[in-house]
């Protein structure tokens, strides 16, 4: 039987983290990149949260933090990856004879993943819109992703960055700049501005 201190323990993060699981996810869909990616990002993301929770202050920011989190197992496991394939480089390097055949190569299930909340998240929003925001500079997509789409303040995209505020600002306007660029063309086709024609 929990404990009460474990109950409220377990109650506390359910009422405070939870609700942003689809934020969260949204997010790490932005940084990773694909489908199962963010949700194993998602999922080391909670683990993490779930661990570091008596660390957490009950009613501040927990969606914040989560990014936080998110952003911080993501950078961890693309520095895991760029190691990794400098070993395998390296291990190539060293012994040049050794060959893998085509049906020794891995198959990832990931290939073949049906989403169906990707999904709806990206029928509601125009593939074209997602594109341009994924085709964006990382320092300038996380800042417009956070606080654009996820309604961070600029202060708590400082935080989840770790950047100061005029830094926040500055990738702001400067992603929000390159967006406009981009999206001139997908503005106009849907309707929405209209090209003066004198």
């Amino acid at each position: 039987m929990p404990t009460a201190n474990a109950t409220d323990r377990r109650l506390s993060f359910e009422a405070e983290a939870l609700p942003h699981l689809d934020a969260v996810y949204r997010f790490a869909l932005r940084l990773a990149g694909s489908p199962p990616e963010a949700e194993d990002l998602v999922q080391e993301t909670f683990l993490r949260a779930w661990r570091a929770w008596d660390q957490y202050t009950p009613g501040t920011r927990a969606k914040s933090w989560l990014f936080t989190i998110c952003r911080n197992a993501y950078l961890r496991e693309r520095e895991r990856d760029t190691r990794r394939d400098e070993l395998v480089a390296e291990a190539a390097r060293s012994e040049p004879e050794s060959e893998v055949s085509g049906s020794e190569l891995p198959v990832f299930a990931g290939q073949a993943h049906y989403d169906p909340e990707g999904e709806f998240y990206r029928s509601l929003v125009d593939a074209r819109i997602l594109e341009a925001i994924d085709a964006l500079p990382t320092d300038f997509r996380e800042a417009v992703v956070l606080s654009d789409l996820q309604g961070l303040s600029y202060q708590e995209v400082a935080e989840v960055l770790d950047v100061p505020l005029g830094t926040v600002k500055s990738r702001l306007f400067r992603g929000r700049k390159l967006l406009q660029k981009r999206l001139h063309d997908v503005a106009r086709e849907s309707g929405f501005i209209r090209e003066d024609r004198t």
